[in-house]
């Protein structure tokens, strides 16, 4: 039974592959666009199962995990910045406060009417408003293409106090999550769950380990 990961970002193939099951990648053909006044669970799992099942009506008989990742703060959507500027405002926006990281992951398969989505969230604490520290980490350019402008697990770390809640949850793919949802499916999961998080695998999982 192939599996693929409807997704074009590196960071949650290097994460599903942490569970010790092969599979391929494909680039899902899905336009993400934020509804207004949409909640953020349900905006974020129906980005999760558009990616997923773009690619499982061209690949009927794989297993498609399709996910996805956005921010929500005072009841608002905040996605990927589209500029530095865009970054900047999120980042400041952003400082001093908690946050929920919603991470959405969907199974779909065509040929076996399977089509199921669900959510995880973390909360991220960040430090408070540094301009010096922020202006830093803009020049280096990791903030564009990030939900929220920051990468935990790259230089963005140093701009979160600390977390609340799943790890991989806040890099895009809630590991247990994920191995729940393909075990429903009669996909095994060779990987020991709480032997990986015990030795937390990913760049900067130690260092907000709860």
């Amino acid at each position: 039974m192939p599996i693929i990961l409807a997704s074009t970002s590196p960071r949650r193939g290097e994460l599903l592959a942490l569970l010790g099951i092969p599979f391929n990648v494909k680039n899902p053909s899905f336009d993400e666009r934020l509804e207004a006044n949409r909640p953020a669970p349900q905006q974020v799992m129906a980005f999760a199962q558009g990616k997923a099942q773009s690619v499982a009506r061209q690949e009927s008989e794989a297993v498609v995990l399709g996910s996805d990742t956005v921010i929500e703060l005072d009841n608002d959507v905040i996605g990927k910045p589209v500029d530095l500027t865009n970054a900047r405002g999120m980042l400041r926006r952003l400082a001093g406060r908690g946050h929920r990281v919603h991470t959405a992951v969907a199974v779909v398969c065509s040929a076996r009417a399977i089509d199921t989505v669900a959510l995880s969230t973390t909360v991220v604490r960040m430090k408070p408003f540094d301009e010096l520290a922020h202006e830093r980490y803009l020049a280096i350019g990791e903030s564009l293409g990030k939900a929220g402008a920051y990468s935990i697990q790259g230089a963005g770390g140093d701009l979160i106090d600390s977390i609340d809640g799943d790890f991989p949850t806040v890099v895009g793919l809630p590991l247990r999550l994920v191995s729940q949802l393909l075990l429903q499916v009669g996909v095994s999961v060779p990987v020991d769950l709480d032997e990986l998080y015990a030795m937390k695998p990913y760049t900067n999982w130690a260092r907000f380990s709860v």
